[in-house]
Formats: C-alpha cells, structure tokens, sequence
C-alpha cells in the first residue's frame, strides 16, 4: 500500500494541475488577464497554496494556459508563409489569427501586450510580427497589398478592434470575426475588387437591429414598404 502512495500523490498533483490551468483557461478566455490568482484557485477547486506551488508567479501560469495558442498561432503563420502566392498567404492569415483571437480575450490581451516572464508568448508574437512583415512585403511587390500597410501598427490595430466584437455566442463571436476580416482584407487590398464578404453575424437578440434586409420588412420601421 506505502508502495503505491508515491504514485497517488503524483497523480493528486498532476490532476490539480490540469484543473488550475483548466480554470485559469475558461477565466482569462472570458474575463482576460487581471483575473486573480484566488478566483483561479476557487474555480479549480484547490487552495491558493497549491496553485502556487503549481505555478509560483502569474506569468508562469498565463504561458502555460496559453502555449497552445501559441503553437497555433505559429502554425498558421507558418501555412500563411508557405503559400506560394504572398497575397493569398497573408489573406489565410488575417482571416484565421482573427478568428483564432476572437475566441480568447485573454490571449489577444497576453499577445498585444508585454507581459512580464511570459516569455513563450512574446516570443510567439515576436515570430508572428516577423513574419507577417516579411510576408506583407512581398504581397507590395506583387501589387495586391496597399503600400501604407504597415506591420506591426496595423496588425496591432486589426487586433484591438478584433477584440472589441462582442456576441452572445461563441459560434456568433467567429461568425462576427469572419466578417471583420472580411472587411480588413478589402481595405488592405491595393486595389480592391470587393468580393463578398462573409455572412453576417446577429450580435444581438432582435435580428431587426442588425440586418437591413430585416428592417426593410419590420412592419415598425418606418422605412418599411
């Protein structure tokens, strides 16, 4: 029985350790970094001391929570990067980071901003700057991007406004940061053809509110045939 006792004790910890950065995942997805640690500890289940034994600063539990944002987010740069065509790569980035950051406030809020001893997701951001500069580069030679894109300002303005979309969903959340990106790549364009956008999001419960097609029928609206 003391034979297994070692085991179980490893197991107890790495069970509180899957739930803290459970916790701490779902806390800073919702309500971004300035959660505190003891909210994240009471959502675990565990006491504040055994958090900080998992994780002895903040910054240590953000860059685990989010270390597989930033693989992704590598990977997609990486797939943007690879593509043959530079216009087409950035545009696959653009559309697929935006939706990537919608999902998680609090990984937009640790990407955007340097937060210390995080060191894995500022060396991701680091990548992604990087790379999308190189990339954007190339999509000017070709023509198709605006020579006054500029990397890293703009990337960090698509962001914040990114992060600014609110819906009641989270399917409504990527469906709004579809469309925003939708819009993004139109203005970026050199010379813009004006595809179709995405489809649009209902943010709110009255589709009357968001849908010009719909308010043209609403039999209250004024404007109404």
């Amino acid at each position: 029985m003391t034979a297994r006792l070692p085991h179980a004790l490893r197991s107890d910890a790495s069970d509180n350790r899957a739930r803290i950065l459970g916790a701490a995942r779902a806390l800073f997805s919702t309500q971004g970094l300035s959660v505190p640690m003891r909210e994240i500890a009471r959502r675990a289940g565990v006491g504040p001391a055994t958090l900080y034994r998992h994780f002895p600063a903040k910054q240590t539990l953000v860059a685990e929570a989010f270390a597989d944002q930033v693989r992704e987010c590598r990977a997609i740069v990486d797939q943007g990067c690879a593509d043959p065509d530079p216009w087409h790569g950035l545009c696959l980035i653009i559309k697929t980071i935006c939706e990537l950051h919608a999902r998680d406030r609090g990984f937009t809020e640790a990407f955007m901003s340097t937060f210390p001893g995080a060191t894995e997701v500022t060396e991701g951001r680091d990548y992604t700057v990087g790379a999308v500069s190189e990339l954007a580069h190339r999509a000017k030679q070709t023509g198709r991007l605006r020579p006054d894109f500029l990397v890293p300002d703009d990337l960090v303005l698509m962001l914040m406004a990114n992060r600014g979309i609110r819906a009641s969903t989270a399917a409504g959340q990527a469906a709004a940061s579809r469309r925003f990106a939708g819009y993004v790549i139109q203005v970026m364009q050199a010379s813009p053809p004006h595809d179709p956008l995405p489809p649009a999001a209902r943010l709110t419960s009255d589709p009357a509110r968001n849908h010009g097609n719909d308010r043209q029928n609403d039999p209250e609206n004024p404007l109404s045939p």
